[in-house]
């Protein structure tokens, strides 16, 4: 039996991005919701009718109602109000989280199996919202944030170093936001650490470059990045449905691990079928724990403003 993924907010540029990218891959049939239904549908039929030229025999279906979402592995939610220049991801909070209380009883009655993977902002808080909402296990509420925060970084590095970006590696961990901590020392070119070929001057301009990556897109373009968002969020389909046990960072709910508890903060995840499969934990220094903590206070605060 083929598998399915819906993407909720489809009809948008992250969620279309998402949508085409499951497509090519030839992932799953892809179900875009959207309340714009007549949009989404257009959307659906345009991504559908790439499949004969890419060689896809992905389904693709779009429209406003659930009922053919019923049943699906993965749910990506990319429903929610876009970043305009000058503003935070945090600012989206109070608007956003209605939008997921109106869908979190939606997953539930039509997709009570499927791994949900939001990427509205601000992520933390929203995956957070959906965890309480829903109900599902921890395993299944998984935010998509490390996955960009990381590519950006790797973006950045390659692009100081002139290099292939399939040399470097890059690890991000935190909060999607301000405070999210880039991990130097685990940020390697060919395996290289980058504190060897970067002076502490450059890298931590990459650091603070990589914090403000979505800030940057939206000042230039006038709304929110869509490319490397859907990008991110297809990757972690393709890693949950083909079992790849592929190690992401992802913001996942903690409880007790790096110290803290009852909180969605981005750390490394191994994906596979079942979703999170494993918590990765790495030796951290005073200074990236100090940092790592200061960044899930940040996610704290915004999950009290909502009282999640």
């Amino acid at each position: 039996m083929k598998r399915k993924v819906t993407v909720v907010g489809g009809a948008g540029n992250v969620g279309a991005t998402v949508a085409r990218s499951i497509v090519e891959k030839e992932l799953a049939d892809v179900v875009i919701i959207d309340i714009a239904d007549q949009k989404a549908a257009g959307v659906a039929l345009d991504i559908y009718e790439t499949c004969p030229i890419i060689g896809s025999d992905s389904r693709v279906i779009g429209g406003g109602t659930w009922d053919a979402a019923a049943g699906s592995d993965i749910v990506v939610i990319t429903s929610g109000k876009p970043r305009k220049p000058g503003m935070s991801r945090d600012d989206l909070v109070r608007d956003n989280f209605e939008i997921m209380k109106s869908i979190a009883p939606k997953v539930v009655e039509h997709c009570p199996n499927a791994i949900v993977i939001p990427v509205a902002n601000p992520l933390d808080a929203m995956a957070q919202a959906l965890y309480r909402l829903t109900r599902f296990p921890r395993e299944r509420i998984i935010g998509m944030a490390g996955v960009l925060d990381s590519a950006r970084m790797s973006t950045f590095i390659a692009m100081e170093l002139n290099v292939s970006v399939q040399n470097v590696h890059s690890f991000v961990l935190g909060g999607h936001g301000d405070t999210m901590v880039p991990l130097p020392r685990y940020s390697t070119v060919a395996g290289i650490p980058i504190t060897e070929l970067l002076s502490k001057e450059r890298i931590d301009a990459i650091a603070t470059r990589t914090a403000n990556g979505g800030a940057e897109i939206t000042k230039l373009v006038g709304t929110s990045a869509w490319y490397a968002p859907g990008a991110a969020a297809a990757q972690m389909c393709e890693a949950i449905l083909r079992d790849k046990k592929q190690i992401l960072p992802c913001s996942v709910f903690l409880q007790g691990e790096y110290g803290i508890r009852d909180l969605f903060v981005g750390v490394p995840v191994k994906l596979g079928a079942r979703g999170v499969e494993e918590i990765i934990q790495i030796t951290l220094t005073a200074e990236e724990d100090a940092a790592l903590k200061k960044s899930a206070g940040a996610v704290k605060e915004l999950v009290d403003v909502i009282g999640m």
